[in-house]
């Protein structure tokens, strides 16, 4: 059976190669898309939402605008690593389907009515202000899977925080403290697995079509910020794999723990994994720590271009073409 899912989303070229994974995924039925500020400010990011779907030909979808601030900080975005656009400095035509506003409001109308979850690409200010709005409503989610935080791995924005939960800590921390939803944090120790090669882009440039032509262009400006951040050569796609792992969770492997974080001073956003149970607090989450970064990219390719599945093992399956 399908599951029923709320994606909530700040995209980013990373979101929105998740949205069309999440879209050619015939488990999901996705009832709506929420954007929050993060990569790009809200009403960016449902602009952005609109131009995926567009492409997909899945206009039906509708867009929310959420949350416009973090709960405390000032909103910091991420254009730097995803372009003035959010979409690599494209440009692309904007859809024209109008953008629905109230974003918190639409994911507690669906949890109400029950069997609904919740995939969290961005920061979690939607999520803490619906669970502020109707703690009881919010809690008849029945799962959250989070793209955000990091346990061992070092931070993106800074030494310690991933930049999700560093965007805002405080949203982070209400989810953290009130909600009684299975949660699941998909942090840096494994997204930093799931690289897209230049090898793979140019897989996908041969492969060709809209969809194909759109990766290409889009993951441009993120390949040459990776490149001239950490000099990595390709681009991590983190948003995908919380989209895979909420449909496979053999992808995966981690443990529960409580979880924390930090919401002032230096180490601001930094994810408190309390794996030696020091706080002697109930678990709330499940820590993802281990990723099968091949047979990822293998279900995100193939669900992506069904119809060159061959080729796709070729270069898989070839280990001159160096694709962990």
């Amino acid at each position: 059976m399908k599951k029923k899912v709320i994606i909530d989303c700040d995209p980013g070229i990373d979101d929105s190669l998740a949205l069309i994974l999440a879209l050619n995924s015939p488990e999901l039925e996705i009832v709506g898309i929420t954007t929050v500020s993060g990569n790009v400010k809200a009403d960016q990011g449902a602009k952005n939402a609109l131009k995926v779907l567009k492409i997909m030909n899945r206009e039906d979808i509708p867009v929310y605008i959420g949350e416009e601030v973090p709960l405390e900080r000032e909103l910091i975005t991420a254009q730097d690593t995803h372009g003035e656009d959010g979409l690599g400095e494209t440009n692309y035509e904007e859809a024209d389907v109008k953008i629905n506003y109230g974003g918190v409001d639409f994911i507690l109308e669906n949890s109400r009515k029950g069997d609904i979850s919740v995939i969290a690409l961005g920061p979690l200010t939607n999520l803490a202000k619906a669970i502020e709005r109707d703690e009881e409503g919010f809690n008849m989610i029945n799962e959250i899977v989070s793209m955000g935080g990091a346990f061992r791995s070092h931070g993106n924005c800074s030494q310690v925080a991933e930049f999700n939960y560093w965007v805002d800590p405080h949203g982070v921390k209400e989810v953290f403290d009130r909600s009684k939803v299975p949660f699941s944090m998909v942090g840096l120790d494994v997204t930093r697995e799931i690289i897209l090669t230049p090898n793979l882009i140019e897989l996908i440039k041969q492969i060709g079509g809209d969809i194909a032509n759109f990766i290409v262009d889009i993951t441009r400006f993120y390949v040459d910020f990776h490149w001239n951040q950490e000099r990595t050569l390709g681009c991590v796609i983190n948003d995908p794999l919380a989209v895979a792992y909420f449909i496979d969770r053999t992808l995966c492997d981690g443990f529960t723990s409580y979880l924390d974080i930090v919401t002032d001073g230096k180490a601001i956003g930094q994810t408190l994994v309390d794996v030696g149970n020091f706080y002697r607090k109930e678990h709330n989450g499940r820590i993802l720590t281990k990723v099968d970064s091949k047979r990822f990219m293998k279900m995100f390719l193939e669900r992506i271009f069904p119809e060159s599945k061959n080729d796709i093992a070729i270069v898989l399956n070839n280990s001159k073409y160096g694709v962990n």
